[in-house]
């Protein structure tokens, strides 16, 4: 009986200290790694992907909320006609910031139900300020686009709609005459 009761305990222990080394040693994939292997890519190759699988220029907001970042992704899906950039942090998860463009024929339907707001963009085009789950979302249409500006609702408090209406309107499309 002693002899099984040992065996046991011993066997405790090892399954135990297994548990604990594994779990010590079992740390999270680094975002450059995980993001890679779901088909993101740096922004500017998945937006040149997009732009020329659509044969149309295709502009970025220039700013950014104003909270850090340790990580910026694109990845352009053909089967869901978009493109998307992901910034997030490594260290604080509610700095979550993503960026989703699709042509206006694929555009994503808005729900009156989830409507906070209709505001006006410097160029005159209409914006909705939606809360869907735990994200504010700015959406509107700029040329061919319809944008989608999705932020945490946790950091609500720092990226606040006025914010998300700078970044919208942080977006240059110049016209022919600047070009010349």
């Amino acid at each position: 009986m002693k002899k099984i009761f040992s065996l046991l305990l011993f066997l405790s222990f090892s399954l135990f200290f297994l548990t604990v080394f594994a779990i010590a040693n079992d740390k999270p994939s680094p975002y450059e790694k995980i993001y890679p292997e779901i088909g993101y890519k740096t922004v500017v190759a998945a937006s040149n992907e997009f732009a020329q699988h659509y044969n149309e220029k295709l502009e970025l907001p220039l700013r950014v909320p104003p909270i850090s970042f340790t990580h910026y992704f694109g990845r352009f899906s053909e089967y869901d006609h978009s493109f998307e950039v992901v910034f997030i942090n490594d260290q604080a998860s509610e700095n979550h910031y993503k960026i989703d463009i699709r042509p206006i024929e694929a555009k994503v339907p808005i729900r009156k139900k989830y409507i906070l707001d209709t505001l006006k963009l410097k160029n005159g085009n209409e914006a909705t300020l939606m809360r869907v789950s735990d994200f504010n979302v700015l959406v509107f249409e700029r040329g061919k686009w319809q944008y989608m500006l999705i932020i945490d609702k946790r950091v609500s408090h720092k990226v606040t709609t006025e914010i998300l209406v700078e970044i919208a309107n942080s977006i240059d499309y110049p016209n022919e005459k600047e070009e010349s």
